[in-house]
């Protein structure tokens, strides 16, 4: 009897959509982003005054809002609704493309000392804002790292989201922004 096997970015999908649902109900809907987008706030301890708070926001409600549109007005989404809802807003950037803005915002809440870069203690923040409690997951630093200055640049984060949405490469760094995936 032959096995299914999922292909990688709906494998990456899932963990997304499990690391997403912040309550564990089966769904995703707003107040899943509101809490992470509290999770940032907190672990990096910025103000909700601070425009990197509002830049955060405002990104993750342009995102939800593309994710609604492909989603045929559903207001909270299953898995299966997530994923393809994911699919078309990463390909479609005719309104807002999400796999660049919303990078952009959590990349200036994790870069706390406004270097442009992203330290290692900054990175653990973000595994701890996404519950990634795999003990390899600091080994995703490294990989992001790919010109080994010892941070990550805007540059290689912005690359790295990319892989996690378009790389069939589950061995990719990108590919690992929510821990190791089994294949």
């Amino acid at each position: 009897m032959a096995t299914a096997t999922i292909d990688p970015i709906t494998a990456k999908l899932e963990q997304m959509f499990d690391a997403t649902d912040t309550d564990t109900d089966g769904y995703v809907d707003w107040t899943d982003y509101q809490r992470l987008i509290d999770r940032y706030l907190s672990a990096y301890k910025i103000d909700r005054k601070d425009r990197r708070a509002h830049a955060l926001t405002a990104a993750y409600q342009m995102y939800w809002m593309e994710l609604l549109r492909h989603a045929d007005g559903n207001d909270r989404l299953n898995k299966e609704q997530y994923h393809h809802a994911n699919r078309a807003t990463s390909v479609d950037t005719s309104r807002f493309n999400m796999v660049e803005g919303v990078p952009h915002a959590v990349f200036d809440v994790m870069d706390v000392d406004g270097d442009n870069t992203i330290n290692k203690a900054e990175f653990q923040k973000y595994l701890d804002v996404w519950g990634v409690s795999d003990p390899d997951a600091m080994d995703t630093f490294m990989r992001l790292d790919t010109d080994g200055d010892g941070v990550i640049s805007r540059h290689e984060f912005i690359r790295a989201v990319r892989e996690f949405f378009y790389s069939p490469d589950l061995d990719a760094a990108g590919s690992l922004l929510f821990g190791h995936l089994t294949k």
